[in-house]
């Protein structure tokens, strides 16, 4: 492909989001490229909708239920909230998932439990995730302790440092970097 630019009807990928990629990733401008080509044979208008995503999880966990989870993280990645997920968005999730060290990792699962993006998780909110994590894995054993409630509950006694009912981002990290079992529930794949 040399050092032309990419170009398919409207998602061309010029130098300017080639350097400004390279600066926030850990990706060559060749990488980019390869990343590119690949993101447009899935994507051949360059936007990954809902649906799309979603089928994609589907992929990893067939057995169970994916729409739930799936579209907690698809809200991460979609930062404009256009909803679509555009290449830029796309290879900086993966950058982080990828490269980012385990803080960065961190902050993208913190993310995905904020689902009104106002810096705090609250109860509601780690619920609902709790029981998508639970849909996503089959599991069946939603009884006593292992309930979405009360785990959610030992979680906010863990994490919520300063009682106001609410996890910041800090609490978060510091918390999940403590605890191994707790990072393990709540962000598995760091």
């Amino acid at each position: 492909m040399g050092h032309k630019e990419s170009k398919v009807a409207g998602v061309d990928l010029d130098d300017e989001t080639i350097d400004r990629l390279t600066k926030n990733t850990n990706y060559t401008p060749e990488q980019i490229r390869q990343w590119h080509e690949a993101f447009l044979r899935d994507c051949p208008n360059g936007k990954l909708s809902p649906r799309q995503f979603t089928e994609v999880y589907k992929k990893f966990y067939p057995e169970h239920e994916a729409e739930k989870y799936s579209s907690q993280v698809f809200r991460t990645f979609d930062t404009d909230n256009n909803g679509y997920i555009d290449f830029v968005e796309f290879l900086v999730a993966v950058n982080v998932n990828a490269n980012g060290d385990i803080r960065d990792k961190l902050g993208l699962a913190f993310d995905i439990y904020d689902m009104n993006s106002n810096g705090q998780i609250d109860k509601k909110e780690m619920t609902k995730v709790i029981t998508a994590i639970y849909d996503l894995l089959g599991e069946e054993n939603r009884k006593a302790d292992n309930s979405p409630e009360n785990r959610v509950k030992k979680i906010m006694e863990k994490l919520d440092l300063n009682d106001d009912k609410n996890i910041s981002r800090d609490e978060f990290v510091e918390g999940c970097l403590k605890d191994d079992i707790l990072r393990q529930l709540l962000a598995p794949n760091v």
